[in-house]
């Protein structure tokens, strides 16, 4: 960043979930709820972003009463953007019955566990129901059905697709990956074991462009804040981008500043470092190079 030249001032903060905003017990510490209401309370919209689906992020949203007839969210990596409190639908990429049968063939000739959501509950074809996916419905809030490819309704449609398994397996399956699938579609990892399937158009990154266009906010005045290979996109877009201190090694390159980790407040140190510049953060942020 120039020295001497102020940026723009930041309207919309977009905020990863798992590994960013929450800590690794998946809960909020007070000094991110406290640096969050602060920025809200200057008019600033906190967006939350994340692989998640809205039933997995409605808990946070409440909690950090980002509940208004104005406010957003981002599900399901772009998958799906929502006004939270009417759930009306802004921006949505959902993914056919032929999608789900191509991916659910190639997971299978890979040898790992796929899973699928539909928005309200996530299916697994795998008899053998990976420990991932077990956990992946508890932390989105969604049930878990067991279905044979077979008993699963044709008409259905999905938000997103997922091979599911242990990080080692996950990493010997990606050079494997057909160009049907990769040029079909896009495939990244949003955490070690998950293995995240979408349409191409979506992604946090498109999806947060289209949400701050709809809201007449330019890309200058944005942040985002990440730490996994499915947050790079938005952090592309943003004209400010913070990378988690826990954050993988292609995410701190990537972004134009790094924070602490999400064990140690990283994402109230940027809200008051790059939002809240006006009033001395309370403790410095040794981390936020730029």
């Amino acid at each position: 960043m120039e020295m001497g030249r102020r940026q723009p001032a930041i309207e919309l903060v977009a905020i990863d979930m798992d590994g960013t905003l929450l800590d690794p017990a998946h809960k909020l510490t007070p000094r991110v709820k406290q640096a969050i209401a602060r920025a809200r309370a200057q008019g600033v919209r906190i967006v939350l972003t994340s692989g998640r689906p809205v039933s997995g992020l409605a808990p946070f949203l409440e909690e950090l009463d980002i509940n208004g007839a104005d406010d957003y969210c981002i599900a399901c990596n772009g998958g799906l953007v929502t006004r939270v409190a009417t759930g009306e639908v802004v921006v949505e990429y959902p993914l056919s019955f032929d999608d789900f049968l191509f991916c659910e063939q190639v997971a299978r000739e890979l040898g790992v566990h796929f899973q699928a959501l539909d928005g309200e509950r996530l299916y697994t074809p795998n008899r053998d129901i990976s420990i991932y996916t077990v956990a992946d419905s508890h932390l989105s809030r969604v049930p878990l059905s067991y279905r044979s490819v077979e008993e699963m309704d044709p008409t259905m449609s999905f938000i997103k697709l997922m091979m599911v398994d242990e990080p080692q397996i996950l990493d010997a399956v990606i050079p494997r990956l057909p160009s049907a699938l990769t040029e079909r579609f896009a495939v990244l990892k949003s955490a070690a074991f998950f293995l995240e399937v979408f349409d191409h158009r979506a992604g946090k990154g498109p999806s947060l462009q289209k949400l701050a266009e709809h809201l007449g906010i330019d890309r200058t005045q944005v942040m985002a804040i990440g730490d996994q290979e499915n947050d790079l996109t938005m952090l592309q877009y943003a004209g400010t981008s913070v990378a988690m201190g826990n954050a993988v090694d292609i995410v701190k390159a990537t972004a134009l500043h790094q924070t602490t980790t999400n064990s140690e407040d990283g994402v109230a140190l940027a809200i008051e470092r790059f939002v809240l510049r006006d009033q001395a953060p309370r403790a410095p942020l040794p981390c936020c190079a730029t």
